[in-house]
């Protein structure tokens, strides 16, 4: 539920201010055994949808999606899972790391040959 919670505050501090916004739709439904859904949506662009499953170490499984206009008048939508394995943001609008240059998997190739013929190298990085 933290994290549902988490999600909605990200979703309205990124979101343009409105005081004049109105809710067009509110859905909630809860069963009260760790499955639940809801939906909401504004008249400024922000849309929020989650649907929660029991997991299997006692907490909520979430899966959802929200939408909202950036201060710059982009549309930006983020899908998400939180679970047993963590929460996993997924959009467009998260930057990216590059790619790794290929001469960082020859380095490590250089180094597992070196570790499984018994090179070893102290503190300094000097050959032992």
């Amino acid at each position: 539920m933290k994290v549902v919670l988490f999600v909605c505050l990200i979703a309205v501090a990124f979101a343009r201010p409105d005081g004049d916004a109105e809710v067009l739709r509110d859905e909630r439904e809860d069963q009260g055994d760790g499955n639940f859904r809801y939906t909401f949506e504004t008249s400024n662009g922000i849309l929020q949808e989650t649907v929660g499953t029991p997991g299997s170490e006692g907490q909520s499984n979430v899966v959802g999606s929200y939408r909202f206009t950036d201060p710059d008048g982009n549309v930006v939508e983020v899908r998400y899972t939180a679970d047993e394995e963590g929460f996993r943001p997924e959009s467009d609008a998260i930057p990216q790391p590059p790619p790794i240059p290929e001469f960082v998997y020859e380095l490590l190739a250089i180094a597992e040959q070196q570790r499984s013929s018994g090179v070893r190298f102290d503190d300094q990085g000097f050959e032992i």
